[in-house]
């Protein structure tokens, strides 16, 4: 059995090395995905669940920009039906979220296009 969860492992690695881990960090944002935790510059953020996948995907693919469709297929999966614009109003906590305490958002709109997760300089 052991041996099937390293192999396991070794392939995810290999797929997406943003999955293998536990933790992720992008420029001054952290996030653990056992805890369900959120740090930004050590400070604790408080996301909730969706807020919470919303990020961590674009945390996978830093710089990448996304369609509303494809937050919406990543994020609540495929077989639910749930308007485009609800996104938005998701990307707009996340970045009330990270933006507390000073931070600049670090969530660019692509007009016409979607959203990427970009570092910014403090």
């Amino acid at each position: 059995m052991s041996e099937l969860v390293a192999r396991i492992k070794a392939v995810l690695r290999r797929i997406r090395p943003g999955l293998a881990d536990d933790r992720a960090s992008f420029g001054d944002i952290e996030i653990d995905r056992v805890a369900f935790k959120v740090r930004r510059a050590g400070q604790d953020i408080h996301l909730g669940p969706t807020e919470f996948r919303l990020l961590d995907h674009m945390m996978q693919h830093p710089g990448r920009v996304f369609s509303r469709e494809q937050l919406l297929d990543a994020v609540w999966g495929n077989d639910v039906y749930v308007e485009t614009r609800t996104v938005d109003v998701h990307i707009g906590r996340l970045r009330k979220a990270l933006s507390r305490h000073g931070h600049k958002n670090p969530i660019r709109t692509v007009r016409s296009a979607g959203y990427a997760l970009e570092k910014v300089d403090q």
